[in-house]
This record gives C-alpha cells, sequence and structure tokens, in this order.
C-alpha cells in the first residue's frame, strides 16, 4: 500500500463522499507553483484523465482502481488506469504517452518519490493537471520529507499520523490485555523507510504504542521493501537476532508488513498468543479471520481504496470542469477491525 495507504477514526468506511472529506490548506489557500494548478485550463467537453498506479495488483490498489472507475463513469470522464508495479521508469514514459493521449489530468501513484519532480515538470510542461493518490511527490526534489509544504503536489489518501496513531493505539490496548512483560517482549515497526507517508505511519504507531501501553517495550525497526515476502524475510531475520524474545507486537506501513511479520512468528514457532499484529488496511489481515484457526493478527484498521480512487477523480472533475482549486490534501476516514467485525465494516477479502 501503501503506501499508499489517512482519515478519521469513527468514520465508516462506505460514507459518502460528501462526508468522508476532511481538508486541509495551506494557509494561502494558493496552489503549489507548478503542481498542475495554475496553468491549466477549464474543459469545456468531455474530461479525459489516467491513473497512473504503483503495485496495481495489490488488492488495496484494485479498489482503488474499481472506485476511480464507477467516479469516471458517473460523472462522464474517459478514464484510463495503468499498472505501473514497482517500476519507477515506467512512471516517466507512461505520464508522457498519457499527455500525448491528450489526456487533461494525471493521478499518479508513484513506485519511487524520486521521479516526482520529473513527473511534475511534464505535467507543468503540456499545462496538464496533476494529483497524487497515497504517496506525496515533491516538486523541487526526490524526497518529499525534506520538501518544502508549497512544493508538495496536491494528494488525495489518508492521515499518516491518524492512520498510524489508531494502530499504536489498538496494539497499546492488545498488549495491556496480554499482560506481558515489557522485558520479554519487543515491538517490530516494518516500512519502506525511502517511503514518506509510510515513515509517518509508523511514527504515529510508535509515540500512540508508547503514550497507551503504559510500559516502555524496546523496538526494532525492520526496513523492507513493503511486501509480504520481503517482510518476512526481514523479520525472519530479527527473530533469529533477538532468541531471548517471547512475545511480539508487529505494525508497519501497510497490511503486506504485518503480514509477513506474523507469519515470520508462526513460522519461527510462535504461538497467536504471544504474537500482537495490528494490520493496516485490514486486506490481507481479513484473510486470518476466515477460519477459526487462532491468529497473531489482532486487529487492521480497514482503509478503502474505494473512497480514495472515487474521490480523487471527483476532485481532478472538480478542479477540470469548474475550475475549483485542488486542496493540498484530502483524506478519507478509516474504522479499526477485528475478527468479530470485518464483515460488518464491509471489508472486501480477496
Amino acid at each position: 500500500m501503501f503506501t499508499e495507504h489517512n482519515r478519521r477514526p469513527m468514520a465508516v468506511a462506505v460514507l459518502g463522499l460528501a462526508s468522508v472529506l476532511a481538508l486541509t490548506s495551506c494557509s494561502s489557500g494558493q496552489q503549489a507553483a507548478g503542481s498542475g494548478g495554475g496553468d491549466v485550463a477549464k474543459v469545456d467537453g468531455k474530461i479525459s484523465l489516467t491513473y497512473l498506479q504503483k503495485q496495481g495488483d495489490q488488492e488495496y490498489f484494485v479498489g482503488e482502481a474499481a472506485g476511480a472507475k464507477a467516479k469516471a463513469d458517473e460523472l462522464g470522464i474517459d478514464l484510463k488506469v495503468v499498472n505501473l508495479g514497482t517500476d519507477a521508469n515506467k512512471t516517466i514514459s507512461e505520464a508522457q504517452s498519457a499527455i500525448s493521449q491528450k489526456s487533461n489530468g494525471l493521478i499518479v501513484v508513484v513506485p519511487d518519490p524520486a521521479v516526482g519532480p520529473q513527473v511534475a515538470q511534464i505535467a507543468k510542461d503540456a499545462k496538464v493537471a496533476l494529483l497524487t493518490s497515497d504517496d506525496q511527490i515533491c516538486t523541487t526534489g526526490p524526497d518529499p520529507s525534506a520538501c518544502p509544504a508549497d512544493a508538495l503536489v496536491p494528494r488525495i489518501g489518508f492521515s499518516g499520523a491518524q492512520m498510524g496513531g489508531e494502530v499504536g493505539k489498538r496494539a497499546a490496548a492488545e498488549f495491556k490485555k496480554a499482560g506481558w512483560n515489557p522485558a520479554e517482549t519487543r515491538t517490530i515497526s516494518a516500512w519502506k523507510q525511502d517511503v514518506t507517508v509510510c515513515t509517518d505511519r509508523v511514527k504515529a504507531s510508535k509515540d500512540a504504542f508508547a503514550a497507551n501501553s503504559g510500559a516502555k517495550v524496546q523496538n526494532i525497526d525492520v526496513p523492507t521493501d513493503n511486501s509480504p515476502t520481503g517482510a518476512q524475510d526481514k523479520i525472519a531475520a530479527t527473530i533469529t537476532a533477538n532468541p531471548g524474545v517471547k512475545h511480539w507486537v508487529v505494525w508497519g506501513c501497510n497490511d503486506e508488513n504485518v503480514q509477513g511479520g506474523v507469519t515470520a512468528l508462526e513460522n519461527a514457532g510462535f504461538k497467536a498468543d504471544d504474537v500482537i499484529g495490528v494490520g493496516l488496511g485490514a486486506y490481507l489481515a481479513c484473510k486470518n479471520w476466515s477460519s477459526d484457526k487462532p491468529s497473531g493478527m489482532k486487529a487492521a484498521l480497514f482503509i478503502n481504496g474505494k473512497d480514495v480512487g472515487a474521490l480523487a477523480v471527483q476532485t481532478m472533475y472538480d478542479k477540470l470542469k469548474n475550475g475549483k482549486a485542488f486542496p493540498k490534501e484530502a483524506f478519507a476516514p478509516t474504522t479499526m477491525v477485528d475478527a468479530s467485525t470485518w464483515k460488518s465494516a464491509g471489508v472486501t477479502c480477496g
């Protein structure tokens, strides 16, 4: 995910778009220069958009594409969705291709934020509207975390701080309920460390756990590629390097990291009662709850990609058809689910 992977905690994930938005904007209310705003003309005829997604076969992004397509059909927009996989170079070539095919706007989830300045320049030169979803990009440099606020491209997605905070709170509640000895416990924070939104989520999880657990538990940061197998391999090595640990708490940027951790711990012989995994996405976490077998995946924050895809298309439509300025960020809601609530919350378990 998320990376992609920002919402309001108590909102129901299937709310209409009018009620799922929480918009934040810079103090000037003006759009960042070069971010697909000032030079873009209104479109009088039919709008054509291209949605460039990393990891388009991931469950979250499949839902995001479905939400985007449904909204495009509703608004009479021609929409093309392109799966970039993990190929950063493909981002550039597909952006250029979309412009040559007369797309009026680009919505991008980049495999690597380092291509951000080039994508932004391509859009600016062509006077094509540019919007990101899920992950941030910067118009002036490769690292969004070091980017001036006015150089960040407007983004649709979720609040990393809010999401991570909810995960950390739930992990703390599960830890307190388990009654584990802090000295015999470790927390694992697993994420792709060059993805800004991932770092935001993980930091918030750490802070919320520390504030709510009532104990000092040593944390281990584990760099991953944000995939289940990548996380599993790295966390398996971490488990081997810490033979005296009896209990583990796992969180990360997305469900993939936590699922990988839960699987690694299971393979290492840890029982479900000695593992607390709190996912972020719920699209993989729910698979652990589809049987009666005990699982270390105790909960997950449900993030609905459909809402993000639909909101990104709606936001682009409002800009191109009505001249409405992009918000700096627009956030959709989240809700915490577990084995007893995921079905009623509307989680789609692929």
